[in-house]
């Protein structure tokens, strides 16, 4: 089972939910205050705090009736009606309250104290209403981006998943050939297509990895492509990474060694270089392969095999959305040489 972490800082729903109880407190002791402020001011309007605070208790009432029961139930005009009972509900309490404190001296004035209470309550809800409707439609967008984000985790598992028939065939059939000759390399190629595939299998489930194990995959990669293809092609491979643990988003790099090793096997003769480079330095990750190809033989390709495997196409679709405005990738195939440049911002 995977453990997210949250981080509450920097977390946006989190933070406007922790914020939340603040407005509130805020609104109340502004609502509390006003008539006091105005009994200080130039209208020296009286000020009563037991009336003041009844009004308090019954205004908070009718708020979080309306924002909690009220408003999830929908617009519906039985919501309507029944809040309108409620308000008229709640003030009769409130007036027979307040009628209590005073020894009934504000009978007289029923109608008058009622529709004051009423038109009260309707600002509260409708304030009530405003914090509902924002908070409610930020659930909404929270909600959208989270079922976008788990459609393009699960685009992206999709690619990651995608492995090359014909690179496994083909190393199957060269382990069998090594086998029937009883090679002493038949061994160390079943261990690293076990690594291979191992790492495909259960390290891509994860969103990062440390590079030293990503460094390790396209080296068991190499190694049994060298094997594979033997004297056809000379490698020149050269890493050099200042923090090996660094996280990156796996198989970001094996789909363009696959077409270099793919394109390159199509050729004719022997000692074709294939020029690796990989760097990192304070999480500037760089990478650049060149190979070359014959438009001829790229041609005649297969469609199935040209059609197979993680493939460039998708490793640019799985950068744009893993790592949006921190690459830049550059692909060239001038004068019969595919070059493939990245640079990452880790």
């Amino acid at each position: 089972m995977k453990h997210r972490s949250i981080n509450y800082r920097n977390n946006p729903e989190v933070s406007v939910f922790m914020r939340e109880p603040f407005l509130h407190i805020a609104f109340w002791l502004i609502y509390f205050l006003y008539p006091f402020l105005k009994s200080i001011g130039p209208a020296n309007s009286p000020f009563h705090l037991y009336s003041q605070l009844n009004d308090l208790f019954f205004g908070m009432i009718v708020f979080y009736g309306s924002y909690f029961f009220f408003f999830p139930l929908g617009k519906k005009w039985s919501t309507m009606v029944f809040l309108l009972l409620f308000f008229c509900a709640t003030g009769y309490l409130n007036f027979s309250i307040h009628n209590y404190l005073f020894g009934g001296t504000h009978t007289a004035s029923y109608w008058t104290y009622s529709l004051s209470y009423i038109s009260t309550y309707i600002i509260l809800s409708l304030f009530a209403f405003v914090l509902f409707a924002i908070k409610d439609t930020y659930k909404t967008q929270q909600a959208l981006e989270e079922a976008g984000r788990k459609e393009q985790e699960a685009k992206l598992s999709g690619l990651k998943a995608q492995i090359n028939p014909h690179f496994l065939f083909n190393t199957l059939n060269t382990i069998y050939s090594s086998a029937l000759k009883k090679d002493d390399k038949t061994p160390e190629m079943i261990l690293k297509l076990s690594d291979n595939f191992r790492y495909i299998l259960q390290q891509t489930q994860k969103e990062r990895v440390p590079l030293k194990k990503e460094i390790a995959h396209i080296k068991d990669y190499i190694s049994l492509q060298q094997i594979r293809l033997a004297s056809k092609i000379a490698v020149d491979l050269n890493i050099e990474l200042d923090d090996d643990e660094q996280l990156i988003a796996p198989l970001l790099i094996i789909s363009f060694l696959e077409n270099a090793f793919k394109y390159t096997s199509l050729l004719k003769g022997s000692g074709h270089p294939i020029k690796i480079r990989v760097t990192l330095k304070n999480r500037q990750f760089y990478f650049y392969c060149e190979n070359p190809f014959s438009k001829k033989s790229a041609e005649d390709i297969d469609k199935n095999w040209e059609q197979s495997g993680i493939g460039i196409s998708n490793t640019k679709k799985r950068l744009q959305f893993l790592y949006p405005e921190k690459h830049k990738l550059n692909i060239d195939d001038t004068q019969n040489i595919f070059r493939v440049t990245l640079q990452l911002q880790l």
